[in-house]
C-alpha cells in the first residue's frame, strides 16, 4: 500500500494537540509512517555546541506525526480528501482527489 502524501503536499492535521491546522510537507518517512510539517508540531530542543550549533542552546524544530493523523489537501477544490489511484490513457498511475475527481499530479 502506497503512502499517498510526498514532499511539497499541503496537509490538514486531523487529531491530535494540532487539530485544524494546514501546513506544507517538509519530509516523508515511509518505515516510520511519520510525516514532517512546516510550522507543526514543534518542539524545543536542547543542543549542546558543536561545529553544526556553535552557540548551542534551546533550539526549535518540527517533530513528526504519524501518517493517520494527517489527510491531503486537494490543490483544486481546497477540501481535505482521500487519495485515489487513477490509471490514465498511457499507462501511468497517478493520484487523484476522491471529492472534485481531479488528478493532483502528472
Amino acid at each position: 500500500m502506497g503512502l499517498g502524501i510526498k514532499k511539497q503536499d499541503t496537509v490538514s492535521v486531523i487529531a491530535g494537540k494540532e487539530k485544524g491546522k494546514k501546513g506544507r510537507v517538509l519530509s516523508v518517512a515511509p518505515a516510520e509512517g511519520k510525516v514532517t510539517i512546516e510550522k507543526i508540531n514543534v518542539i524545543k530542543k536542547h543542543m549542546k555546541p558543536s561545529k553544526a550549533y556553535s552557540q548551542g542552546g534551546i533550539i526549535e524544530k518540527e517533530a513528526p506525526l504519524h501518517l493517520s493523523n494527517v489527510m491531503l489537501v486537494c490543490p483544486k477544490c481546497g477540501k481535505t480528501t482521500r487519495i485515489a489511484s487513477v490509471i490514465l490513457e498511457g499507462g501511468k498511475k497517478v493520484r487523484s482527489c476522491k471529492k472534485c475527481k481531479e488528478v493532483i499530479d502528472q
